[in-house]
């Protein structure tokens, strides 16, 4: 049997002239539920919605993702790396995969593929350790290509860039160095030697720069003589 709403008796005075009593809480809360029923249910409806619609899309993305793994996983062969990179671009999976397309791409001598690929991976990768290695293999893929003036100058950036990782920005230096001392620029190459020292005081670059160093000649020093003395004294 259902509980009847609760009455109100205080609100008629017992007595002509007492001040009427103020509505229990349970009458209160009564007239409440009464007014805003549906109002709660709706609300109560549309958080639960809320909740199944949140859960439900956490669950299609680890998914997707866990399938994109995949793919990315099963991509063996350089065509298949082609086709997982188009077929999910924008990924950063598909930054690593173009990142190992420009990596074979530079090995095999195909210096402008090599730049394609590497300044696509780091278009996507943006930032990170991967981000560097794609903006060092661009630099250094067009250095050894047709562009070797925008080579040099991304290698600079790239040298210059503190958020990058020392290794990195060393390597990067190095080879501005190396580019220098082959061209004959012998001063320039000794002074990003210098930097990569100031880089890396230790590790692979520092010990290539140390011997890179050895096999260049001093650098040059010009001898200026004071006016005076570059006159020839009068004969007597």
């Amino acid at each position: 049997m259902s509980t009847p709403a609760p009455s109100n008796p205080h609100l008629t005075p017992a007595v002509p002239g007492e001040p009427v009593a103020a509505p229990s809480f349970e009458y209160r809360l009564h007239k409440f539920w009464e007014k805003y029923a549906n109002a709660v249910y709706t609300l109560c409806a549309i958080v639960l919605i809320a909740i199944i619609g949140k859960g439900g899309y956490d669950f299609y993305v680890v998914k997707h993702e866990n399938e994109i793994g995949a793919d990315y996983a099963a991509a063996s062969t350089s065509e298949k790396l082609k086709a997982f990179a188009s077929s999910h671009a924008g990924h950063q999976l598909a930054g690593v995969a173009r990142l190992r397309l420009g990596d074979e791409a530079y090995v095999s001598g195909n210096f402008t593929q090599a730049a394609v690929d590497y300044q696509a991976a780091a278009d996507v990768l943006k930032t990170g350790p991967f981000a560097g290695r794609a903006r060092l293999g661009a630099g250094m893929a067009k250095l050894q290509g047709s562009q070797a003036t925008e080579g040099e100058s991304q290698l600079r950036q790239l040298a210059s860039d503190s958020s990058q990782m020392k290794t990195v920005r060393a390597e990067a230096t190095y080879q501005l160095a190396s580019r220098a001392a082959a061209t004959g620029r012998n001063d320039e190459a000794l002074k990003y030697l210098d930097q990569v020292m100031a880089i890396e005081q230790s590790g692979t670059w520092a010990q290539r720069a140390f011997m890179l160093r050895a096999t260049l000649p001093a650098p040059t020093v010009a001898l200026s003589l004071p006016a005076s003395a570059a006159k020839l004294p009068a004969k007597p």
